[in-house]
């Protein structure tokens, strides 16, 4: 239990560095979360900090997930506190303790997750957010469905192939997580009012 509670700490502290809010404020001055989407995630620094700082934050950001998940691995060998470790990343990154529990909505970090927990299949990720990221200039739908098929691709896996049962249940979890947290997104969605790649970045927050 011990493992878990340690790793469970350093993933959620770690997930809770506001890399986002950093190098926006280093870039531009502002607290990002004024503007845009209102979160420190990538797509809200692309929008209000541009491209270069939008890559810093985006390796930050996957570094969040990655780093608890190998350490889970391959300091305290097991599968399961891998896994809680990338899960309290994620709720880091959405509720950061240094950055007064205003995060980003998780989906750079869970992918972090899942690269550190299997990497062959995380290669797998980055083609299907293309795929629906290319065409539609949509990030947040990039977000809702790509995390979901994620979810599935994992589970799938565990049935059937080798990947283990507690990576699975992480990839449902952050999937859950991350659908609630673009809730907002998916209403605009809906009513045609999402801003697409690169847009709305002088816009108020609307959250």
């Amino acid at each position: 239990m011990i493992d878990y509670l340690l790793n469970i700490a350093l993933g959620y502290l770690f997930g809770s560095i506001p890399f986002g809010l950093v190098v926006g404020y280093l870039c531009t001055g502002k607290d990002i979360r004024q503007y845009g989407s209102g979160k420190t995630g990538t797509t809200n620094v692309l929008r209000t900090a541009g491209p270069v700082a939008a890559v810093l934050v985006l390796v930050g950001d996957i570094s969040k997930g990655v780093i608890p998940a190998v350490v889970g691995r391959y300091v305290f060998e097991d599968n399961g506190v891998a896994a809680a470790g990338a899960a309290a990343g994620v709720i880091g990154h959405i509720f950061p303790v240094f950055a007064g529990f205003r995060g980003g909505r998780g989906v750079a970090v869970a992918f972090g997750g899942v690269l550190g927990l299997t990497p062959l299949w995380a290669l797998i990720f980055p083609v299907i957010a293309a795929a629906i990221l290319i065409p539609t200039r949509y990030v947040s739908l990039m977000s809702i469905i790509g995390t979901a098929v994620a979810a599935i691709i994992l589970c799938v896996a565990s049935i059937l192939w080798d990947v283990p049962p507690a990576f699975a249940l992480y990839a449902v979890f952050a999937a859950i997580v991350i659908e609630y947290m673009h809730i907002p997104n998916m209403k605009r969605l809906l009513a045609g009012t999402e801003p697409r790649l690169g847009q709305g970045g002088d816009r108020p927050a609307t959250g």
